[in-house]
């Protein structure tokens, strides 16, 4: 009944009447662009069986407008649940336990399964018991490396996580952009370990990698200030904070793009939830380094999820321009508060280039 319910409102957003009485908010800048959609922490979504259906309705929006937006790419900042391993849930921060946690984060990805390629990383709710006690995370039972997903066609390989397994926590992945341009994705565990680091940084040296931009998807590295973060008090050892990933992998690395994480919330505010700054390489090019975390908005700590908070990324033909969009489907479906769903606060709404 709830996906139902789901799917008629997004027939209604998308269907003859509503082009005709409500156009779509969000377009795309150039009609020969492609996109990546970047999804916050979705853990307040996860974590209350009530807020399920706005996480699903996200992941139907991006369904629905793959075509017309040319969605060809959706990554994940982490935290995908709330509490890793809580088999009892304290009805306060959340009411469900955690493996009912990861079956829905896992169900709500599903929904794009076959429809575009979704690459995840792992946040400090994404291990542990609560929070990063230690490095355990159940993501590989939730997301394998061999899952009926079209995220397995770009994935080339896995480092080991702290039990010395292959898994997805710490992975790179392959992407063509329709004009050409080839990406390396790497995804990296919360707070790295030295070893991982040491790894991710030989792969980008790569010589196959060369001509390839680096896109480095990690779920925790700089707050709304763009501050790098140089500490953090979870109880895990061997840890590579904002600052040190910086210095010891970015910022060495001659093919360095983007930096995408979340994490962090600074003020309750929008502006407290995003971040970003630009910094030269080692070989002088420029890095762009993107925070976006909307899990406070909507409520608070025990909020809605986020108000279904989403950033557009619209790389445009000439190979170099990057736009930003930040919308929301949940404002979208209503005509009462789609004048709500496009921000366009210099820091929501900018463009940015690739070199």
């Amino acid at each position: 009944m709830r996906k139902l319910i789901i799917l008629l409102i997004l027939a209604c957003l998308n269907g003859p009447f509503a082009a005709a009485q409500n156009p779509e908010p969000v377009a795309l800048s150039d009609s020969s662009s492609w996109c990546m959609v970047l999804i916050p922490d979705p853990q307040t979504y996860t974590k209350f069986d009530y807020n399920h259906p706005t996480f699903e309705l996200m992941m139907h929006w991006i369904k629905q407008n793959k075509r017309r937006l040319n969605i060809r790419l959706v990554l994940c900042t982490g935290d995908l649940v709330e509490q890793n391993q809580r088999t009892v849930p304290d009805g306060v921060n959340g009411n469900l336990p955690s493996d009912k946690q990861w079956q829905f984060v896992s169900d709500a990805f599903g929904i794009l399964d076959d429809v575009v390629p979704y690459i995840l990383c792992t946040g400090n709710h994404d291990h542990g018991f609560d929070r990063a006690e230690n490095r355990y995370s159940q993501l590989n039972s939730f997301f394998p490396a061999n899952r009926k997903s079209l995220y397995t066609g770009l994935l080339k390989g896995m480092f080991k996580n702290e039990a010395g397994i292959p898994t997805l926590e710490n992975a790179w992945y392959e992407f063509q952009a329709p004009g050409g341009d080839r990406f390396l994705i790497v995804s990296l565990e919360f707070n790295p370990r030295a070893a991982v680091v040491a790894e991710a940084k030989a792969l980008a040296n790569k010589p196959e990698y060369s001509e390839h931009k680096v896109i480095y998807l990690t779920h925790s590295y700089m707050d709304s200030k763009g501050r790098r973060i140089e500490k953090e008090g979870y109880k895990i050892t061997d840890v590579t904070c904002g600052k040190a990933l910086w210095e010891k992998l970015v910022e060495p690395s001659a093919n360095s793009s983007m930096v995408l994480c979340g994490h962090v919330v600074d003020e309750m505010s929008h502006r407290g939830h995003v971040g970003f700054r630009t910094d030269k390489n080692r070989a002088g090019r420029t890095v762009n380094q993107m925070m976006f975390n909307a899990q406070a908005e909507g409520g608070g700590w025990h909020g809605n999820g986020g108000d279904g908070w989403l950033r557009i990324l619209e790389f445009h033909p000439d190979g170099k321009t990057v736009t930003v969009h930040t919308f929301s489907p949940l404002f979208a479906v209503s005509p009462s508060t789609v004048g709500l769903s496009l921000r366009t606060e210099p820091y929501d709404h900018f463009s940015f280039s690739l070199e």
